[in-house]
This record gives structure tokens, sequence and C-alpha cells, in this order.
């Protein structure tokens, strides 16, 4: 006998309509998480309202209190009521939910909100009397006037009180209060016109963010925002996006490969505005610095892709993080070679931070100043010094050769022109304003990688055929794959159907030797199913190129001539991502004259 489910009743009741109170209870589960949560929905009510200068207040992490005011638009008093009604909203008629303008429009927030706290709703329309509703556990007041600004404020108390269940899930005041600070300055990003301020009123208020509305081109304004949010390291270390391909606009900054992170916390995406954490573009922008970063270093970045919005569903999570759309392929690849475009063409430049860090080695012993020094007799002087006042020319060592004064003109390139060869590996550059250190083997490296994959792409990969081809079951997978069938091609991997589920290996690239061919086909075929494309196949053949052009390349110990370090300086400056070797580490440091004059207190 089978023991009976605990869940279901023997005897179980007619199928019955829950009432509106239990209904708003559980659609606040999937609307309202968290806080911050509540928060987003209130924000983004206030930018669909027009406002130009939003704050959220919060105490406890949220959990007692949320405050979001606005100066916005505001609620008519006979439409007060309605607003915290379900499926409400002024934001679209219901005739085409794929035409979205808006950040809301399911007309849920309120009314969730409203089921699962203490609610209050006070609003003033331009050339009207302030109103305000009171709600509480879902049992709506009578609206009353009240005094307010033009605009509309809502405040939250004893989030989920009537829910104390979902209580015990929410986290410490501490983990919540970073929650809702990550939503608002999320917002902040996408609309830098706008002011946000965030207090915490839990003891003494005070200011855990202000963002001041930005002016200028939207370029301009993006990156001053990005600049209050990110700090002056990611805005002086990240270049400016802008592709467009399909209908699809891509925009945005994105972090120079030296300046890498430990953890994918700085990545940040948008779609119309609306951020959003979607794998497959996430997916897209790890595989835009494939070959640049190191494995365990983390990009950072701010996208913001924008289209019509029929090409996009948004209408796919009540949360509405997630976003569907209509050609994911093509917005992948427009991430993708957007990314790879901008990263090759600043690719000679290397991160800010890269030259802090040097200067932060280089900090000196503390001085010691002569009259402090202990006295040597009266003879010293004469005796030790005199005799060696007439300096020698420096003597060639094994472990630095210096060069002639450069040509003028070669100090106005981005490099400069070689002075120095340091343990017959690095190279000492003089530009117009500092000085260049570069790490020749890292350098040389990247500039052979990048000549082998240039050839790869216009020539393809070769093949190997299989005397006996190798038969993959892969399920429901072996479509996907499939489809990929011609581009897996190009890269000398060459397979077609062998029944339904079942994939034949004619060919595998010959430059990987001896293949797992079923191994490689289920990790395509798992990347397909996470992220809607694969990067496997091209990552493995692109690491055989690397460590082909590790072994090309110069190596430490080589005594390079003044002609020599002068060119490779040059194909630096003519190869795409150059400033960071095969690894992700950098190729070179830049110090500006005026940082070096610092080490010697010549300011």
């Amino acid at each position: 006998m089978h023991a009976a489910d605990p869940n279901i009743s023997e005897n179980p009741s007619k199928i019955r309509r829950l009432d509106d109170g239990a209904i708003n209870r559980i659609a606040a589960g999937e609307v309202v998480e968290r806080p911050a949560s509540a928060v987003k929905e209130l924000v983004e009510n206030a930018i669909d309202a027009n406002a130009t200068r939003i704050t959220v207040a919060i105490a406890a992490g949220g959990k007692r209190l949320i405050r979001v005011s606005d100066d916005g638009n505001g609620i008519a008093a006979p439409d007060l009521p309605l607003a915290l009604s379900r499926h409400a909203t002024s934001k679209i008629d219901g005739t085409d939910l794929l035409n979205i303008h808006t950040f809301g429009f399911r007309g849920e927030a309120l009314a969730s909100l409203a089921a699962v706290s203490r609610l209050s709703l006070t609003s003033r329309p331009a050339n009207a009397d302030a109103m305000r509703l009171e709600a509480e556990g879902g049992r709506l007041g009578e609206a009353r006037p009240s005094a307010g600004a033009p605009g509309t404020v809502v405040e939250i108390r004893d989030l989920f009180y009537a829910t104390p269940a979902r209580l015990k899930f929410l986290r410490s005041d501490q983990a919540e209060t970073r929650a809702v600070t990550d939503v608002v300055k999320r917002l902040a990003m996408a609309e830098p016109y706008l002011r946000f301020e965030l207090i915490d009123e839990t003891e003494t208020p005070r200011t855990l963010f202000v963002a001041e509305a930005r002016s200028g081109t939207p370029v301009d304004a993006l990156k001053g925002r990005l600049r209050q949010i990110l700090g002056p390291d990611f805005a002086d270390n990240s270049v400016p996006l802008d592709a467009e391909r399909e209908g699809l606009h891509l925009t945005g900054f994105a972090g120079l490969p030296t300046y890498s992170r430990g953890s994918a916390i700085h990545q940040y995406v948008f779609v119309n505005g609306r951020p959003v954490r979607d794998k497959a573009l996430t997916g897209a922008l790890r595989a835009g610095y494939m070959d640049v970063l190191a494995r365990d270093r983390h990009a950072a970045a701010a996208l913001f892709i924008d289209c019509d919005p029929v090409l996009v569903d948004v209408n796919v999570h009540p949360a509405k993080t997630e976003v569907r759309f209509r050609d994911p392929a093509a917005a992948r690849s427009l991430i993708v070679s957007g990314l790879r475009d901008v990263l090759g063409q600043r690719g000679a430049r290397a991160a800010s931070t890269v030259a802090d860090a040097t200067l932060e080695a280089f900090q000196p012993e503390p001085r010691v100043y002569q009259m402090d020094r202990p006295s040597r007799g009266p003879g010293f002087f004469k005796e030790n010094v005199s005799e060696h006042m007439d300096f020698p020319g420096l003597a060639e060592t094994p472990s630095a050769r210096f060069e002639p004064e450069p040509e003028q003109d070669a100090m106005d390139l981005p490099l400069g022109a070689a002075r120095a060869q340091l343990h017959e590996n690095f190279i000492v550059a003089q530009t117009r304003d500092g000085m260049i250190l570069v790490d020749a083997h890292a350098a040389h490296e990247r500039i052979v990688y990048e000549e082998l994959k240039t050839r790869r792409d216009a020539h393809g990969v070769a093949g190997q055929a299989l005397l006996v081809p190798e038969i993959v079951e892969l399920g429901a997978a072996a479509d996907a794959v499939l489809g990929m069938a011609e581009e897996l091609g190009t890269l000398g991997l060459v397979i077609e159907s062998f029944g339904p589920g079942v994939v034949a290996v004619r060919e595998t690239p010959a430059i990987l030797g001896t293949t797992d061919a079923a191994a490689l086909l289920r990790d395509i075929a798992d990347e397909l199913a996470d992220t809607g494309a694969s990067d496997s196949l091209t990552s493995r053949i692109d690491a055989v190129l690397s460590r082909i052009a590790c072994h090309a390349s110069v190596r430490t110990g080589r005594r390079m001539t003044a002609p020599e370090m002068n060119a490779l300086l040059r194909q630096m400056e003519a190869t795409p991502r150059a400033g960071q070797c095969n690894h992700g580490r950098p190729t070179y440091v830049e110090l500006k004259l005026d940082d070096i004059e610092k080490l010697f207190g010549r300011t």
C-alpha cells in the first residue's frame, strides 16, 4: 500500500474561489520577496510618474519602514482606492502586452504591499489638493485630505506583519540594507538625469547613498553617474560602447581587462532601462572578455541594450528581472562583438590601477637626511668621496643595457621610445610626459596570439578525419548541437545527425590532437542549454593557440637591441588587446612624470 499524501485530504472539499485578501497575500509572495523588492517596485512607479527627485527612507533594512517620496505626476483623489486594488494600472490598457514602454504594467505591487503591511499613500497632482489613503493587511480606509507637496509618498510600515512566516526568511538588517542599496544604485544607473537619495532612519537618520542629477549628453551623463556609483577607478579605466545590430542598440561602459575584479558583482545589464539578471546576457558579457581575462577574474561593465519594446518580452517573471528577446542570438552576438571590437581598439591601454599599485610598491624607505647621519670624522669626505668625483661611463652588465638618446618623434607615440632593457626582459621606454615599463615576453605573446587568431579566422581550422566516426548520444540536446554544425565545421569539428538524439562526429580539430569528442559535444550541449550559445570549442582552440604563442614569443633572457625593442613597442600599439597578455595580466605599466617626481619629493 502507498502511504497517504499528507498534503491531500482524504475528503477533499469542492473547488472554491479564494477571497481577495488571500489572493493578494499570495501575489505578494511572488512580487515582493524582500524589502528590496518593495523598494524596486515603488521607485519604478516614481520613475514612470516622470519624477525628477526620488528619496527612499528605510528602517531596520526596510522591515520596519520603507518610504518612497517623489515629485512626479501624482494620483488624482478618485483614483487612490483603485491604485491599491489588484490589476489596476495607468501604464497599459491590456490590449498589447508586447509593447511595454514603462517599468510597471501589472498593477500588482501596491495591492500586494497593502495586503501584507501597514501602508499609507499620500499623493498630490498638479493644481489639486493632497489626499491620503491608508490600508492595513489589505483593508482599505477612507481617503482624506492631507498636507503634501506635489508628487507621491508611499509609506510602508511593518512589512510582512500580516504574513509572519515570511519574516523568518528575511536576512539580517545589514544584509537587507545592502540589498536595498544595490537596487537603488541599479535604478540610478539607468536614470542619470534623475536625483536619487537613500536614507537610513533606523536610529539617527543618515544618508547611505545620494546621486545628484547629471546633465550633458547621454554618454557624459552616464559616465558621470557611473563615476558616482562605481567610483572614479571604473570611470577612468573603462571605455564607452556604441554598437547596433538588427534593431538592438548597445551602449554603456566596459572596464579594461586589466581592471578586472575578483567576482562578478560589478557587472550590470539593462534592457530598455530595466535592470535585469539574465544568464544569457551575462554569458555573452563573459564571452566578450573570453581571451583577455584569467579564469578566476571577472570583468566590470555596465551594458545597456535599447530596442523597440516589441522585440523583447518583459512579461516573463512577476519581479520583471528576466526578459526574453525575440532573437536571443542577435542580442548575444551584439554584446560579444561590441565588447571584442571596443576592447580590440582600446586594448593597448592599461588600467591606471596597475600604475597605482606600481607606485605603492615604489614607496621609498623613510628619509634620513645628512644632518641626521652619524659623523664619519673630518677626513671622511676627502678620503672616500673626492677620489670618486670623476664618474666613469656606465658599464654594461648582464642585467641592464642602455640605449642612446631616443628620437624625439618616437616619444610622442603611445608607448614612447625604448631606452633600456632590464634583466633581459623588461623594456624601459620614455614618453613625452613619463615612462613605460614593458614585460617583453608577455607583450610579444599577445602579439603572436592575435596573429594566430587572425589566420584561424581567415582560413578556418583544419579538421582531422576519424577512421571510425564517433557516435554520441545527446538526447533532446542533439537538435541544438546540430543547429551549430556549420559554425563548428569552420572550427574543424564536423558532425551530422545519426538518428533521433544521436550525433556522429566525422572530424575533430587537428590542432587539438587526440580529442574526447563525446565530452566536447556534451560541454557544448550544456552551454547551449544554459545560455543559448557555446564557446567551448573556440576556447579550447584558443587555449592551444595561446600555448603556441607562449612558446613562439621572445623568451626572458634574450638581450634585445634598440631597434628590436622599438619594433616591439610599435607592434603593441597596432595589436588589439595588447594591454594584457593571454592570461589577463598587464603587459606594461605607465608612470606619469608627476607621479615619479612625487616619489622623490619633487612636488
